[in-house]
């Protein structure tokens, strides 16, 4: 996969696309509007598979908080921040897949300092951690499972608290 960072965000989408699905993971959505870069959200039959192969170091059993557990990809664009942010119905577990990519985390609504990751490692973030995932010098990608806490309300996109956002959203 080639995630050069003069590429247009379009073409980096496609790309992205292209190894989700030859990887033989059905996309059920997409959100390429997002300003940061965009997002793919897979469908939940294939947890299994998507915790095998971009999260070995943990069972099934590791990260399942409630039955329902949801994978996704996130791609951030070069120089690019989401959302200072935490939720109330989810933690969530990443994997760098093509980085370096940065992520500030806080128990606080303070943001400090942020950490570099580079591919294969993992970020845990219980619920109500505060985080903010950063694109560097090139384009990131992120495997991602939501773990749904409120099993009778699963978190959405909705469940999202912004603390600070340079999109103003």
């Amino acid at each position: 996969m080639k995630l050069d960072s003069k590429l247009p965000k379009l073409t980096i989408l496609q790309e992205v696309e292209s190894y989700i699905k030859e990887a033989g993971y059905h996309i059920i959505d997409q959100d390429f509007s997002r300003p940061w870069g965009g997002f793919f959200v897979l469908d939940e039959t294939q947890v299994a598979k998507f915790i095998a192969q971009y999260f070995p170091q943990l069972s099934i059993d590791d990260i399942q908080i409630t039955q329902k557990l949801s994978p996704k990809f996130l791609v951030v664009a070069p120089h690019q921040r989401l959302s200072w942010q935490y939720h109330f119905r989810r933690a969530e577990i990443w994997t760098v897949v093509h980085g370096p990519i940065a992520v500030a985390i806080s128990a606080t609504d303070e943001q400090g300092e942020y950490q570099t990751y580079q591919a294969q490692e993992v970020i845990e973030l219980p619920t109500g951690t505060r985080h903010r995932l950063i694109g560097l010098d090139q384009w990131g990608l992120v495997a991602e499972i939501w773990q749904h806490t409120d099993v009778s309300n699963p978190s959405d996109e909705s469940d999202i608290v912004r603390l600070q956002d340079d999109f103003g959203r």
